[in-house]
């Protein structure tokens, strides 16, 4: 359980907010590079509270620039993008991806106002598809952090992004409560696979917590029948991205990153990756498309809805929300389905959202399973006084390699010790597969 305060202190990422400005340290993901063409529609983004537009000029430059045009306030959503720059169409002001002023048609020839003024920009980067940005206090960004899924081959990993209805720490949350998943995920006609997942043999599971220098590992141990243990470990790294163990039949490394729209929105940038070998040619059609009409961790192609040009992030806003219950089947919770729930990740958000889009973890009763996210919470507010109080910036936001981890999943004689053990899995190599079997 959290005070008030500590609440408040957690889940406000605006400007001027403690954990806001801790989020600003970072280089974040925020938008998919092949939904951004070249002088194609801008599109209006929201990114720890800021109002900004994302558009590709020309040249094929990525840029983030702040709605509010710098003369009058019309919004560059609806600019043109032309010539190597985006154009406001109240008064034909046009600016380039950092913010100058290139064209002022009304203003009398010779005027000097244009090196004077200068729209609010945030420096971009485009790594393997996905665009990052840096809305850090430093003139000098650090360099962009070095996380597996966004370095191997493109043909190795499946990325998809959605909008979801809560704040940013409950969906983190949801992801390193490993506890739920036997539950929420399960199904009761004997027919799903999960069924057979080893981790329905024990759902009274033993964590273990160990600090790292990314976050920390939340480790859970199952016993087997043979008297060996099974472990999996996700991994929370600093300040929103969490990593899921692989699975045996088709093993593959997933995780998230939980990009803070505003204080009730959050950015759910989903990657799925195998460190080797080409992804998995049916898994990757799955992920995509869905399967036989249900979502897996994944938002499928056909789970959006449209939304005007004018809601940030318009192209991932998915038909399961809070407003529409999720279309929740209570039909199929009796005879099918544990939760009820149309998929995986439908379950997940549905009760990550929960009941209010900031929810008051004053009202919590925390319990053994949940060692993992009393872990996380003490560790974001000890990361924020660090920075704030003795202006020590957590080393991910420094050091790229930092961010070079691994979710594992192991079955180990019941006498090893599991760090040990896993300590070696957990580091990621580019080129290297596991190293074990999943």
């Amino acid at each position: 359980m959290l005070t008030a305060e500590e609440n408040e202190r957690l889940t406000r990422i605006g400007p001027g907010t403690p954990m806001g400005g801790l989020m600003r340290l970072y280089w974040l993901p925020f938008y998919p590079g092949g939904a951004l063409p070249a002088d194609g529609q801008p599109k209006r983004v929201k990114i720890l509270g800021e109002d900004l537009v994302a558009f590709r000029d020309s040249d094929g430059r990525p840029g983030l620039i702040a709605n509010a045009c710098p003369h009058r306030g019309a919004p560059l959503m609806f600019g043109r993008n032309e010539e190597c720059g985006i154009r406001c169409v109240y008064h034909g002001w046009k600016f380039d991806v950092e913010g100058n002023i290139l064209d002022m048609p009304a203003e009398p020839e010779g005027s000097r106002l244009k090196e004077r003024v200068k729209a609010k920009t945030y420096p971009c980067v485009e790594r393997n598809g996905v665009l990052w940005t840096y809305m850090g206090p430093e003139d000098t960004p650090p360099p962009l952090p070095e996380i597996e899924w966004n370095l191997v081959p493109e043909e190795n990993v499946v990325v998809t992004f959605r909008v979801q209805e809560c704040n940013w720490l409950q969906a983190l949350e949801g992801e390193i409560d490993s506890a739920h998943a036997p539950i929420l995920h399960s199904r009761i006609d004997n027919k799903g696979s999960i069924n057979d997942w080893i981790a329905a043999n024990d759902l009274r599971r033993t964590f273990k917590i160990e600090r790292q220098p990314f976050g920390l590992s939340i480790a859970s141990r199952r016993k087997l029948e043979d008297d060996r243990m099974y472990w999996r470990v996700n991994q929370f790294l600093l300040p929103f991205w969490t990593l899921v163990p692989p699975q045996s039949k088709f093993p593959e490394l997933s995780g998230h990153a939980w990009v803070p729209i505003d204080d009730e929105h959050t950015l759910c940038l989903m990657f799925s990756y195998t460190p080797k070998e080409e992804f998995y040619p049916k898994s990757r059609v799955i992920l995509e498309e869905g399967f036989k009409g249900r979502e897996t961790g994944h938002a499928s192609r056909s789970c959006y809805e449209d939304k005007p040009a004018s809601t940030p992030y318009a192209d991932f806003w998915t038909k399961f929300n809070p407003e529409n219950g999720y279309h929740f089947d209570y039909a199929a919770q009796e005879s099918t389905y544990f939760s009820g729930l149309p998929g995986l990740w439908v379950q997940d958000a549905a009760c990550q959202s929960g009941v209010m889009p900031i929810y008051d973890r004053t009202m919590e009763n925390l319990c053994v399973s949940d060692a993992g996210v009393a872990s996380a919470r003490r560790l974001l507010l000890e990361t924020l006084d660090d920075y704030h109080n003795k202006h020590e910036p957590p080393l991910g936001a420094i050091q790229p390699d930092t961010f070079m981890a691994r979710a594992v999943s192991v079955t180990l004689p019941s006498d090893s010790d599991w760090l040990t053990a896993c300590t070696p899995y957990m580091k990621a190599q580019l080129g290297a597969d596991f190293g074990y079997t999943p």
